[in-house]
């Protein structure tokens, strides 16, 4: 799963389910005019495709791979059918589909009400929790898409940030040195979604 590959596009039919094993899909709005802003991110924790088991089939967000990594693909109708078969499956599922509109929900909270400052806080921290280390890949472009913001808006956050020394920032390469430091700089938003995360779903560790 290479980064800036497209899963799906808005208003298509899905043909397959996506496992993130070590990679992160980022779920887009995208505005007629082009722009766009994230709504969710999937890693390790989740399965991009829900609305196969939950009768829509397409979805008017877009998914991309926002982390490279690798993933597991498996058809719509193999995914729909292990659902319908398995209680188990249909729970977990379920239990995910809520988490994830939790952090839907939050998100948009957070893009009406918070500093852009927090909001990459957020971002970052949420980023974190799928991966394994303390890197990330990303361009400030493509993070500009991600938080729906000016590209500017976005070096002058990643600056504060990197001044305070909880990341470091080159060439697309961020390092978060300082965890605590950036989860006490977010807003509430990060931790009302890594509690409803860890309170619906099993503990994941990544390969």
């Amino acid at each position: 799963m290479p980064l800036g590959m497209v899963l799906y596009e808005s208003g298509r039919t899905l043909s397959h389910a996506y496992f993130p094993i070590n990679s992160i899909v980022s779920l887009l709005y995208v505005t007629e005019d082009g722009a766009s802003a994230e709504i969710a991110v999937v890693g390790k924790e989740g399965v991009v495709g829900i609305s196969l088991f939950m009768g829509g089939q397409s979805t008017p967000s877009r998914a991309v791979v926002q982390s490279a990594g690798k993933g597991y693909r498996l058809h719509a109708q193999l995914f729909k059918d292990e659902f319908m078969r398995s209680v188990p499956v249909m729970r977990l599922c379920l239990r995910y589909t809520q988490a994830l509109i939790t952090q839907m929900a939050q998100t948009a909270v957070c893009n009406r009400h918070h500093s852009l400052d927090q909001q990459l806080c957020r971002w970052l921290l949420l980023s974190l929790d799928r991966l394994n280390g303390n890197e990330l890949v990303m361009t400030q472009v493509l993070i500009a898409n991600m938080l729906g913001v000016r590209r500017e808006g976005v070096t002058e956050a990643a600056l504060k940030l990197q001044k305070a020394s909880l990341i470091r920032y080159s060439r697309g390469h961020i390092t978060v040195i300082d965890r605590p430091g950036l989860e006490a700089r977010t807003c509430e938003c990060y931790g009302v979604v890594k509690k409803e995360y860890d309170r619906l779903l099993p503990k994941i560790e990544a390969s």
